[in-house]
């Protein structure tokens, strides 16, 4: 099955991506993990996207797409994947139709932008694979320090509160009208952010199977 996690920067994307896909055994695909481990490597679209994510701007799609192509040509991506963090505007989901990828359904998490900018402020993420946390909501077991690999987890850039509201206002101008392009295909599904992450993950896991 090959799904689409939308919601504002916060929501949880991340965190429900990784029980769909324990769950379908499928992989979780993070454009922002993509992204960094392009840049990490070095690659040609990897080096295009350090100078826009390095100016703090959204990396141009033909930059990401060039990425994602290469990820979802892995092995691991037979079975279907998970996108998270991607599409992030209407051209790019057209995009990614034009590159002869379906998408069976569309999960979108919904949260107050209050709650966001509450959420955002606590997020720790893994300087080396990734893996996020809160600090109230599910921390570490070490304070600053990654369960998964031991590296540091520390609070990005882009969780500073004035940065969390210029994403926030991004998301709702240019990613937010995917929710209409989707739901105008058939293949959304809304699900609204519980306080509770296992409750959030019930009713993803509901909608998956739907």
């Amino acid at each position: 099955m090959n799904l689409i996690l939308l919601g504002a920067p916060g929501a949880g994307k991340g965190t429900q991506a990784e029980v769909i896909s324990s769950t379908l055994n499928i992989p979780q695909i993070s454009t922002g993990n993509i992204l960094r481990a392009a840049v990490k490597n070095g690659t040609e679209c990897g080096l295009k996207a350090k100078s826009f994510m390095d100016a703090g701007a959204l990396v141009p799609d033909e930059v990401v797409i060039g990425i994602l192509k290469d990820r979802i040509a892995e092995d691991d991506c037979k079975n279907g994947f998970i996108l998270d963090g991607f599409p992030r505007t209407v051209p790019q989901a057209e995009a990614l139709e034009a590159m002869g990828v379906q998408i069976d359904k569309v999960i979108e998490i919904s949260v107050p932008d209050e709650d966001i900018k509450a959420r955002l402020g606590g997020r720790r993420v893994c300087e080396s694979c990734g893996a996020t946390y809160h600090i109230e909501f599910n921390p570490p077991k070490v304070e600053g320090k990654c369960d998964k690999c031991g590296g540091n987890a520390v609070q990005r850039k882009d969780d500073a509160p004035e940065t969390v509201i210029d994403r926030l206002k991004t998301y709702h101008e240019a990613t937010a009208p995917l929710v209409d392009f989707y739901k105008g295909k058939g293949k959304l599904s809304t699900v609204y952010g519980q306080s509770q992450v296992s409750e959030t993950s019930k009713l993803v896991l509901e909608a998956v199977n739907a």
